[in-house]
């Protein structure tokens, strides 16, 4: 078995569940497929075929993991519409994914060329999705809708049922707890 592959003891693949959450976050919003089942559903998938992992680094790991939960949100999303399969969906919602991750990288303003750097910027992602689990709900979904759907203030305060006032503190609070908390991870030797 590869290393990067956990065993039955090795509880690694569940220290992947924040990255995954805040992907899964990303693509599906609010209202639609729940995406603490996509993700607890990718996690099971990717321990039961952990011995079907073929890459040596983090980043394939990573990348392995986004192409489960990119099916399993294909999956949901087919379930919860009863649409038949479409392969282009499919594809976009992989392509959709991949994105997400590197939105998640340009939140981060890493942008990494060597190996070494690559795995520190898979690191900071990591750490990312881990600060942001340590948020409100209602902050955490106002940062994924503002920075990495795009959504205005104003979009964001209906869906809250909050004044556009409001989801700025949340914003601004979520943002400052956000830098603390990576800073304080950064600091650690």
């Amino acid at each position: 078995m590869n290393e990067m592959a956990p065993s039955t003891a090795d509880p690694d693949i569940e220290r992947w569940r924040h990255y995954l959450l805040l992907l899964a976050r990303m693509q599906l919003g609010p209202g639609r497929v729940d995406a603490s089942d996509v993700v607890q559903q990718s996690l099971f998938d990717a321990y039961r075929q952990r011995d079907q992992f073929r890459g040596q680094t983090e980043a394939e790991w990573a990348a392995w993991l986004r192409r489960i939960l990119a099916c399993n949100m294909a999956d949901a999303h087919r379930a919860r519409h009863r649409l038949k399969r479409d392969a282009d969906r499919e594809q976009a919602l992989d392509a959709a994914i991949n994105q997400s991750s590197t939105s998640m990288a340009s939140f981060l303003a890493a942008q990494h060329s060597s190996p070494s750097q690559r795995a520190g910027h898979n690191e900071q992602l990591a750490a990312l999705a881990e600060a942001m689990a340590t948020l409100a709900d209602s902050t955490q979904e106002a940062i994924v809708l503002h920075y990495f759907q795009g959504w205005s203030l104003d979009r964001i305060s209906l869906q809250l049922g909050r004044t556009p006032a409001a989801v700025a503190g949340l914003l601004k609070r979520g943002l400052k707890q956000l830098r603390a908390l990576l800073v304080s991870e950064s600091e650690c030797p």
